[in-house]
């Protein structure tokens, strides 16, 4: 509330010279668009996703409230047992799963498996049945062709939109076409982030994106966890347990170094989706090599602090949508606009032979500068953050300065018209305001005098009583009304005129939303390989090799990407499957000899090189590698209602029935959780139905303690050094002869005497002769019984009447010689 006051002070003769004072609402200082700010929080990202399957095609379409886009993905071929729709929920993980009522059986029974996957709370997905008219191919079309689209200049005509749209949606897609118009069905139906909003406002939609699934690499949850690529820990801090997990020790957890939240999600994207498409990653390992050149170092670390400002453009967009934007919005999209136009000078000079500098240096276009200059030249920061409201910098309007202007002189001119006001009033009146609220206008304020109790002592003449408010009493009066007739509503007028100002420059941003959505991608791409960049320079990763005609892995002095950061020292180790090595390998050795550490080695490599990352090896070739399954480590749930063993079965069935030539399969001591014979039996059994394939046979490595499977074996290296065994953790040839249990279990801390107990039975049962006990533990055994048999004897009172022998010799004395003899 901006007020003037004019308070004369009063003699006991009459009026005196007047005082008079002026009062606004302090400006606190306050952070310019160069200052960093904090962005605003953001809603928790949903995913809703429709599906239609038909004649054994699937059509797919989703929304992702998180940027406001709709994702389709033409319509591909599935399997009966839609793998591919199972492949799309595993990895977008949706909140609601849409399709038609009518369904054929195999989607019924898919549906229904979905709903019933109780482990899965509270992710599990809500399963929606929308009419078979609503998916319907015309209305559809009309759906996508009468959206209201902010990315779509609202001066195109209705057959440039179709044409706009047909270059982005393949209408000949039907099925995809058809689930998008479930979609857009579903989305209005629901009102998806506008639920409270005014009926009239539509869901934002700011894009629509293409996805597929071709060239991916399979790899299920379970190899995700055993590999330790993702690990989700209880956050440490109690004001965000609530809010979930936090990445624990994990692969994506020491390569994540991205500047940006969409670099992040792009990175964890990538991670999901390991690609077979060697031109994709050759591109990804081009950037990484041209950063990791000395010279190039300040160019990286320059990129890298630009990239700090790449903020959250698509929750800016849909709230400009839902005219929600804040003033942090402006100062958000200021900074990250001049940052993106930062990034494009600096690819600009460098090599454009590398495709992602080229499309940053063309497609970060001079839009991003219209946009940085409309925004720089319009929006006062230091006024909008003071007043936390819009408002825009001089030279603007000429109107609205004006009655800035005006607004800006009151003060001096209503102590004026407060000095005529108190000449007019009643001599007992010590002072009197003359004060401007908005929306209310210009009122005159006097203090409540000692005689002013009830309501009708507030009458004066003259003056319309208005209300009262800390002992003060506001009235109209004839000048009051007069200066509401001749400035108006000052304020409103100019909050009002640049609320106009700001949608109109809403909407100069929102239709350049296409080049703001493509900077983010770009950024974010650049953002993860810079994040690659740096640990493979921190760590000495080096660049791998494909060779789509090898079939296998090849990989020299690799190490383990988590272990040797964990480990005061790591012995690497080289590895190689395929041609005539063979396509299976057994490695046997002692416990904590290393195993599994080099099952696991393998498996990050060849994941590091599939997602486009160098690999912590002197060497690596990769072949061709559509797969890579494991069975390394069961992960026991209560939910799943099954057996250690059973799970470990699970895991190898799920190897053996969709392995192909071009899979890496990894496994882990299988069949310790039954009978050793029958487990050894199963393992046998698997392998030789590998081996029995032949040109076909999967690229695996095996590592057990059984020395009777001789295929391909490798051992880990030990030295036995009197009772003592030395571990080298180098991989050899030769086979393990024994698993050295006793020193492993010398090494938990095991009395002494268990072991020697442990060795003797073990020897007896690779012997074949029979497990005797122990004579020592048996004498001890006798003596107790016989002092017990003596201690009865002395304790009989032979002089009792009622005392029987025969009975005592039966029921005492001959069950315990038994024992003794």
């Amino acid at each position: 509330m901006a007020s003037v006051a004019a308070t004369p002070a009063r003699t006991p003769n009459g009026p005196g010279p007047g005082e008079a004072s002026a009062s606004f609402p302090t400006v606190a200082s306050v952070p310019g668009p160069q200052e960093p700010e904090e962005e605003g929080e953001e809603e928790p990202a949903e995913i809703h996703l429709c599906v239609l399957w038909n004649s054994g095609y699937l059509g797919i379409a989703y929304y992702d409230t998180s940027d406001s886009t709709i994702h389709f993905m033409p319509d591909a071929p599935d399997h009966e047992s839609l793998k591919l729709l199972q492949r799309v929920l595993d990895e977008i993980d949706p909140r609601s799963v849409v399709t038609s009522a009518k369904q054929d059986e195999n989607m019924t029974r898919f549906l229904g498996k979905l709903a019933s996957q109780e482990h899965r709370e509270p992710k599990r997905p809500e399963i929606i049945f929308l009419p078979s008219v609503d998916f319907g191919l015309e209305i559809s079309k009309q759906r996508l062709l009468s959206g209201n689209y902010s990315f779509i200049p609202d001066s195109m005509t209705t057959t440039e939109k179709i044409l706009f749209l047909s270059s982005i949606i393949p209408f000949d897609c039907l099925l995809m076409v058809r689930a998008l118009g479930g979609l857009l069905k579903f989305l209005g139906r629901r009102r998806i982030g506008v639920e409270l909003e005014e009926y009239n406002v539509s869901v934002p939609i700011l894009g629509f994106k293409k996805f597929v699934l071709t060239n991916l690499v399979s790899i299920d949850q379970d190899t995700y966890s055993v590999l330790q690529i993702f690990k989700s820990e209880s956050h440490p801090s109690v004001y965000k347990v609530a809010s979930g997990l936090k990445e624990g020790l994990s692969l994506f957890g020491i390569l994540n170094r991205c500047r940006c939240k969409w670099g992040e999600k792009l990175l964890r994207l990538w991670f999901t989706r390991p690609t077979q498409d060697l031109g994709e990653l050759n591109s990804r390992l081009d950037v990484i090599q041209f950063f990791l050149l000395p010279q190039n170092l300040d160019m990286a670390q320059m990129l890298h602090r630009l990239l700090g400002h790449i903020k959250n453009v698509p929750l800016i967009l849909k709230r400009m949508k839902l005219s929600h934007t804040k003033v942090s919005d402006w100062q958000v999209l200021y900074k990250t606009v001049y940052s993106a136009l930062g990034l494009r000078d600096a690819c600009r000079s460098l090599p454009q032979s590398i495709q992602l500098f080229r499309d940053i240096a063309q497609e970060f276009s001079d839009d991003l500068h219209h946009i940085a200059s409309l925004i720089g030249k319009v929006v006062d920061f230091e006024g909008s953050l003071a007043e936390n409201r819009f408002t825009v910098l001089p030279n603007i309007d000429p109107e609205i300065d004006e009655k800035k202007r005006r607004l800006m002189g009151l003060p001096s001119f209503l102590t004026e018209v407060a000095r005529k006001e108190l000449e007019n009033l009643d001599s007992r009146i010590p002072s009197c305001s003359v004060i401007y609220i908005p929306l209310i206008g210009f009122l005159l304020s006097i203090p409540r005098l000692p005689s002013m109790v009830e309501t009708s002592d507030f009458e004066i003449e003259g003056l319309d009583f208005m209300f009262l408010s800390e002992e003060k009493l506001h009235y109209r009066s004839a000048r009051t009304k007069e200066l509401d007739a001749l400035l108006g509503d000052l304020h409103c007028d100019i909050r009002d005129q640049e609320t106009l100002l700001m949608h109109q420059l809403q909407c100069q941003v929102l239709a350049r939303a296409a080049v703001l959505t493509r900077v983010l991608d770009l950024a974010s791409r650049l953002d993860v390989l810079l994040a690659l960049a740096s640990a493979a320079r921190d760590y000495g990763y080096s660049r791998p090799r494909y060779s789509p005609q090898l079939l296998g892995v090849r990989i020299q002095n690799g190490r383990h990407p988590l272990m040797e950061l964990c480990a005061r020292t790591f012995v690497p180790n080289s590895a190689e499957c395929g041609g005539d090595i063979g396509r299976v390998k057994v490695i046997t050795g002692p416990n904590s000899s290393g195993k599994s550490i080099y099952l696991k080695q393998v498996g990050l490599i060849t994941f590091m090189a599939l997602v486009g990352s160098f690999v912590p090896a002197e060497e690596a070739e990769i072949g061709a590698v559509d797969a890579i399954f494991t069975r390394i480590h069961s992960c026991e749930s209560i939910s799943l209602g099954l057996s250690t063993f059973m799970i470990d079965l699970n895991q190898v069935a799920k190897a053996v029935n969709n392995a192909t030539e071009r899979s890496l399969v990894l496994v882990d001591e299988f069949g310790k959780g039954t009978n050793t014979v029958d487990g050894l039996a199963l393992l046998a059994a698997v392998i030789r139905h590998w081996l029995a394939l032949g040109p076909t046979c999967p690229h695996v490595f095996v590592a057990e303690h059984f020395p009777e499977l001789g295929t391909g074996s490798c051992t880990m290296e030990t030295c036995e050094d009197g009772d003592d065994l030395v571990f080298f953790y180098q991989v050899c040839e030769g086979v393990a002869r024994a698993s050295h249990a006793s020193h492993t279990a010398t090494q938990a801390g095991l009395p002494e005497k268990l072991i020697a107990r442990g060795k003797q039975v073990s020897d007896l049962i690779r012997s074949g002769k029979p497990i005797k006990p122990v004579q020592e533990l048996l004498k001890e055994k006798q003596m107790e019984n016989c002092q017990t048999l003596v201690d009865k004897f002395l304790k009989l009172d032979l002089e009792d009447p009622s005392l029987d022998l025969d009975i005592f010799m039966s029921q005492e004395v001959l069950p315990a010689a038994t024992t003794i003899l």
